[in-house]
């Protein structure tokens, strides 16, 4: 850039909560630029199950962001040609500890259109997942998927088309002030800017990120070859009722928690719980594990693997598909906190998800932000 370019809103960084500022300010007319220092997508928003996720969220303002982005992704799918492989969400249970959980689960607003199948409504309308364990299963109709790796920058080559939304890629911010943001490639004026970092916690705004005790969590993926049936929805286990807030903070949650460490203390040692979803494919994305630290190490280890895919043997009741592909991801995580909103500066936004529920959030957190920063309905 030869001279200074001028936008109403400029967005850094082009992960899922990025795309979501640039489209809720596109959505109102704005002039929109993405500023990455990637050439495409390559973090956590790619490195995920593209499950978005209501059932489970965190009650309140999470749970209500879910099922504002639920919608935002099926309107977005219908006018990008992604791909929804399959909705809803199956959640088994094993235990009776666990069905006393999804029983008060359904007692809050939370549970509303979600009902609890017995093991023969299972075995009816869900036979793959039909074990002799099973107790119980919760039935959510709240949940779609995605392809994460497609989905991502299909919405982006859909902005810069039918939005205008300009993206500068292979770009460094190096500073950002008011109505100013500096990058190597020169500098760029803007009304408003929305900085959402992902898991970069030093770059931009370090000491801000720091004192909200921010660090990184890293998770272990698997994809298993086609299993020769479909599902019928995203499937998970009793071990997310541990871990999802949304149930976790029941009290009935804790005679559960306290069988888990008995009989699954390695799972809950290494943060494992299950989430099966399905691709176009038939292949299957399955997790994850929970590590933290400043700089968690790229590594996947075969130990912890085994801990996800003992899980999956055990809900579907059969050896696990071959694997077709590892991985890991990072994200960014704040104990106690779901999202950060901070002004470091007058127009300037620092906006991060700290749970992980990027994809199942961002695009409603993305229109607080706007809102925020222009004003309720202001064009």
């Amino acid at each position: 850039m030869t001279r200074p370019a001028s936008y109403d809103l400029a967005v850094v960084g082009a992960g899922i909560v990025g795309l979501a500022c640039a489209l809720a300010a596109a959505r109102r007319g704005k002039r929109v630029v993405v500023i990455d220092r990637d050439a495409q997508a390559n973090g956590a928003s790619v490195r995920n199950f593209g499950f978005v996720t209501v059932t489970g969220q965190a009650r309140g303002e999470m749970w209500r962001r879910a099922l504002r982005s639920r919608d935002i992704w099926d309107e977005v799918a219908a006018e990008t040609g992604v791909q929804i492989p399959h909705r809803g969400m199956l959640l088994t249970a094993r235990r009776p500890e666990s069905v006393a959980v999804l029983e008060a689960f359904l007692l809050t607003e939370m549970g509303a259109d979600c009902r609890l199948l017995d093991a023969g409504e299972v075995r009816r309308g869900h036979p793959h997942v039909a074990t002799p364990e099973l107790q119980a299963a919760l039935w959510s109709p709240h949940e779609l998927r995605v392809e994460s790796r497609l989905a991502i920058p299909a919405l982006a080559v859909w902005l810069e088309a039918r939005h205008g939304v300009t993206f500068l890629r292979q770009t460094a911010v190096h500073d950002v002030e008011t109505s100013k943001v500096v990058t190597s490639r020169g500098v760029v004026e803007a009304e408003a800017v929305a900085v959402c970092p992902g898991d970069d916690l030093v770059s931009l705004f370090g000491a801000r990120i720091a004192a909200y005790g921010v660090t990184r969590c890293k998770l272990q993926m698997l994809r298993l070859a086609d299993p020769g049936f479909r599902l019928s929805a995203a499937v998970m286990s009793d071990l997310g009722l541990a871990r999802y807030a949304g149930y976790a903070v029941l009290p009935e949650a804790e005679a559960l928690r306290v069988r888990l460490r008995t009989e699954q203390p390695g799972q809950l040692e290494q943060g494992v719980h299950l989430i099966v979803v399905q691709s176009e494919d038939g292949s299957l994305v399955v997790g994850d594990s929970h590590h933290y630290g400043a700089t968690p190490d790229p590594f996947a280890h075969a130990a912890v693997d085994r801990l996800i895919l003992d899980e999956f043997e055990a809900v579907f009741g059969r050896a696990a598909p071959p694997v077709l592909e590892r991985w890991t991801g990072t994200y960014a995580s704040a104990e106690g906190r779901t999202v950060i909103v901070d002004a470091p500066a007058p127009g300037v936004r620092l906006v991060m998800v700290t749970t992980g529920a990027g994809a199942s959030t961002g695009f409603a957190l993305g229109e607080e932000v706007v809102t925020d920063l222009f004003g309720e309905g202001r064009q």
